[in-house]
């Protein structure tokens, strides 16, 4: 956080900063040439697609599965979800930053002959609302709910309102006939995580889809508790998420909680 910034910090308004994007093309040994949008803001994480990601992930997902990325940003993980299911597959992608958003739905249009992802404008939310996300900068990059994170530590002053729902709900009127096929769910949440995951239960305790979550910098060992022990009521194995090529890395145990700042977790039942 810089100085610049504190007067947003302390509730100013700030004036909003539009990015483009950029097409760049990958040709993997496998699946061929894969053309992505690359959001142009300075700060976005370079577009980047490993065959070793598809394959990784084709350990928890066959072609005409459907997965769900919550917080799918720019599609930087839709599409080897995408990929992995397959044209027959769905990948239903949920997106509330109406700043990134445009370069998402490019991404589900570039992938379209490969895969099929359906951007979701909103945000998972127990209930239908509107809400206040914060972020690092006037572009909205990098950012999301704090919930019960002082503003003092995550030092993100930069709101922008987005619509949530009920996911579950959402699913049973829009998409019904996907429910019986989700295998896989990745929430990036910035510390909102466990909230969206117990908002989506109904879902967990009937389909035990894997399910790849984020353990935010900031969350505190109270929150991470309540986490792990979520995933273990529906007796699911917890793994630090190592990445490609392996993705599964060793089991973590509850007093291990604290041993990473920021990492992600691999829950999977076996």
């Amino acid at each position: 956080m810089k100085l610049k910034d504190l007067p947003y910090l302390l509730g100013f308004k700030p004036k909003a900063r539009q990015y483009g994007f950029e097409t760049v093309e990958i040709n993997l040994p496998d699946e061929g040439k894969i053309i992505m949008a690359q959001w142009l803001h300075p700060k976005a994480g370079k577009m980047d697609l490993q065959q070793e990601d598809i394959i990784a992930l084709r350990q928890f997902l066959k072609p005409g599965d459907v997965a769900i990325d919550i917080g799918a940003y720019t599609g930087d993980t839709a599409i080897p979800l995408a990929l992995a299911v397959g044209k027959s597959g769905t990948v239903l992608a949920l997106e509330p930053n109406k700043y990134v958003f445009p370069v998402l739905k490019k991404n589900a249009d570039l992938i379209r002959e490969k895969g099929n992802i359906i951007p979701l404008p909103f945000a998972a939310t127990p209930t239908d609302c509107f809400i206040d996300f914060e972020y690092s900068d006037p572009g909205f990059c990098n950012g999301g709910f704090h919930e019960g994170i002082n503003k003092w530590k995550h030092w993100h002053a930069y709101k922008l309102n987005v619509e949530g729902k009920n996911l579950v709900r959402y699913l049973q009127g829009n998409y019904s006939n996907l429910i019986s096929s989700i295998r896989y769910i990745k929430v990036d949440a910035e510390g909102f995580d466990c909230a969206v995951l117990e908002s989506i239960s109904e879902i967990i305790s009937r389909q035990k889809p894997t399910i790849r979550v984020e353990v935010f910098k900031h969350s505190d060992l109270h929150y991470r508790k309540r986490l792990y022990q979520f995933l273990k009521s529906y007796n699911y194995k917890i793994y630090y998420f190592a990445g490609t090529p392996v993705y599964k890395g060793r089991l973590i145990s509850e007093d291990e909680l604290m041993n990473w700042k920021h990492y992600d977790i691999l829950a999977v039942q076996e």
